[in-house]
């Protein structure tokens, strides 16, 4: 007989207040990132005078740069001189009212529409630039999590739903895909860091963000729409991700925890009285934990898209030079290619993996008893 195993699934609340947070937070880190490079996608994307238009030199940095930060719109593809791209949503809160315009309308020599100027990545309000405009816009990343966290509602529950109706059945479909993954969280990350007695508690968090992780990063591979966008690779999603782990580390830390921190055992009296040397080393080991778990994420997601989108522009850049060297250089880079999106895969998994395990070790530690000093 087929044995069933009791799972807790992804909790929708955190999930969707995860949207509501990375929202503006997002469009932070997008201007911020803007500002990092000479040149944007709003400086050359769009020409309407086939006469003025101008062959320019291909400029890699700018074309990877484009690729990882966030956007206004989701562009598709170049054809000729033609830019296919998805117009987003632009919000924007402004001297108390709410501005609501589609980021097509910037699609204009000036990059203006309505009093404001999209420059650099980031709107600001023409006769006033250094008043500051918030923009709540939906933006390319945004997108991309929100489509996203629906596919996980929409699999989650279908499964649930199955899990329901037929609770001693054997998986099928994409239920028997998803359930070692449910199990490996579950025994190998969750039990074996939190406890057999606390682990259930923290179990939808950490279904969550292992599978919000890894299915952004898989999406985050495929070229094409809906895919394509940098959501890991953000760090403010990170960063967001992080804060949420040491908030419930925070709320779930328990009496010795705390005595642990204040008065750390096994270390000098000399090292906590007069000057409190150790209790202020833990407080910043608080902090630091997630800061490492926002840059770990951020990082490695961030450092494979460019090196997938530098083995691209090498076949431009050695096509300018000669047409032969270009074809010869293509079949190199596209076998590193297809080599580095087999890894990313991979990476896909360990970095979902490692954030989820790191957080179940913070959880643990905040929850450990007593006699496992």
């Amino acid at each position: 007989m087929f044995q069933r195993h009791k799972f807790k699934f992804p909790a929708i609340v955190p999930l969707l207040f995860l949207i509501v947070v990375c929202t503006p937070v997002s469009r932070v880190a997008a201007s911020v990132s803007s500002h990092s490079s000479t040149e944007t996608a709003a400086d050359t994307t769009f020409l309407y005078d086939e006469d003025l238009i101008v062959e320019q030199e291909f400029n890699a940095g700018k074309m990877i740069m484009e690729h990882v930060v966030d956007n206004h719109e989701w562009h598709i593809a170049t054809l000729g001189h033609t830019h296919v791209t998805i117009p987003l949503p632009v919000i924007l809160l402004y001297e108390g009212e709410i501005h609501a315009f589609w980021s097509s309308e910037f699609h204009n020599p000036a990059h203006s529409h309505n009093g404001f100027v999209l420059e650099h990545g980031k709107i600001h309000a023409e006769e006033n630039p250094g008043k500051s405009v918030h923009d709540f816009s939906i933006t390319k990343t945004v997108l991309a999590i929100l489509f996203s966290s629906v596919l996980m509602l929409w699999i989650f529950i279908s499964i649930a739903n199955r899990y329901r109706r037929n609770p001693v059945s054997a998986p099928k479909g994409m239920q028997s895909l998803l359930e070692p993954l449910i199990i490996f969280v579950r025994d190998d990350i969750a039990k074996s860091s939190i406890g057999e007695k606390k682990y259930e508690k923290f179990m939808p968090y950490l279904l969550t963000i292992f599978f919000f992780i890894f299915l952004n990063n898989l999406l985050g591979i495929v070229p094409l729409f809906p895919g394509g966008a940098n959501v890991t690779g953000n760090i403010a999603v990170t960063m967001v991700l992080a804060v949420f782990t040491l908030i419930l580390t925070t709320i779930n830390g328990n009496r010795h925890y705390w005595i642990d921190i204040i008065n750390t055992p096994g270390v000098p009296w000399w090292l906590k009285i007069p000057v409190p040397l150790m209790p202020v080393v833990e407080i910043i080991g608080i902090i630091t934990k997630p800061f490492v778990l926002m840059v770990r994420l951020f990082a490695n997601i961030t450092a494979g898209h460019i090196v997938v989108l530098g083995f691209v522009c090498l076949v431009f850049i050695f096509g300018s030079i000669s047409a032969s060297l270009g074809y010869g250089v293509s079949l190199v880079s596209v076998a590193f290619i297809v080599f580095m999106d087999l890894l990313e895969i991979l990476v896909a998994f360990i970095q979902a993996y490692v954030f989820t395990l790191l957080s179940a070790l913070y959880f643990g530690l905040a929850t450990i008893e007593t006699e496992k000093h």
